[in-house]
């Protein structure tokens, strides 16, 4: 997925205003308006880049005449001790800009990286690792963005662009018929009828159901590899499967290798961690790696 100008800008000036407020008054008390400086923001562990742009972006809202240049691409599988950006040009705003560009790139380096490594791991197989909508309140186009940087494919962005039929879904219309899935799959298909659906099934009985309904993807839910493997026969190549649930870098590759088509991974998102990358000043009047 691409990400818009805008839509990246928004979210830089919003983190701008959360950290500096009305002023960075460290740097407005100790250093000199002149003061020029260059700077490395560095990868200090492997991983896979992902949102140098919002670095950029953050940098220079605060001085156009900052100059940048970049040594790696969104993506892109990097060593530990390679230089991500070269920053160059007055000392205050880089010093006020330093930590919500480090920020932005820690955080979705942290999800990329966490999606290639999934990725790596079924590698060899048919199935591709999906995201799912436990991401940051605010931030999902950002972490689905890296995500794709990692390799992932996104799933849904939202509840508007895809018909999940969910446990609770079925559960609401089970007083109005037998086959509470058929039901919701028809009222699905009347309602967007251009619009995919998929299914969630818990049982090798829903998934039965599910396929015969029409759906276009049948979620499999929390299922051990011999139901896995049991549902991929009953659906016989008459929807998309998708295994989610007891996801991990341990299990990911034997999920993989029943056939299901997609699996699913909440942790992508809502469980990755933040990677370590620096700042280093190399020259100019001000210590490398101030954490503030």
């Amino acid at each position: 997925m691409a990400l818009s100008g805008d839509e990246i800008r928004q979210l830089v000036q919003v983190a701008l205003r959360e950290d500096v407020g009305p002023g960075d008054v460290t740097t407005q008390a100790v250093t000199s308006p002149k003061a020029r400086t260059s700077a490395l923001m560095v990868a200090r562990e492997p991983l896979t880049v992902a949102g140098l742009e919002l670095a950029e972006l953050a940098f220079r809202e605060l001085s156009p005449a900052i100059q940048i240049d970049r040594h790696a691409t969104d993506g892109e599988a990097v060593e530990a001790g390679r230089t991500l950006l070269k920053v160059t040009g007055p000392t205050g705003p880089i010093l006020t800009a330093e930590r919500v560009a480090l920020n932005f790139v820690q955080r979705l380096s942290g999800v990329a990286t966490l999606t290639a490594r999934y990725v790596a791991a079924i590698a060899g197989t048919e199935a591709q690792i999906l995201d799912t909508r436990k991401t940051t309140p605010g931030l999902r186009r950002l972490e689905k963005y890296a995500v794709a940087c990692g390799g992932g494919r996104n799933h849904r962005m939202g509840l508007y662009d895809l018909i999940l039929i969910k446990d609770n879904h079925v559960a609401a219309l089970r007083a109005e018929a037998k086959d509470a899935i058929a039901l919701a799959v028809r009222r699905a298909r009347e309602a967007y009828p251009y619009m995919k659906i998929e299914v969630e099934a818990d049982t090798l009985e829903q998934v039965a159901q599910a396929a015969d309904a029409g759906a276009n993807i049948i979620l499999l839910d929390n299922m051990s590899l011999d139901q896995l493997r049991e549902s991929i026969r009953i659906i016989r190549g008459r929807a998309k499967t998708e295994a989610s649930g007891g996801v991990n870098l341990t299990t990911v590759h034997a999920i993989a290798e029943t056939g299901v088509d997609y699996i699913s991974v909440g942790a992508l998102t809502h469980s990755a961690r933040s990677v370590d990358i620096a700042l280093d000043f190399v020259e100019g009047e001000h210590p490398a790696n101030a954490d503030v």
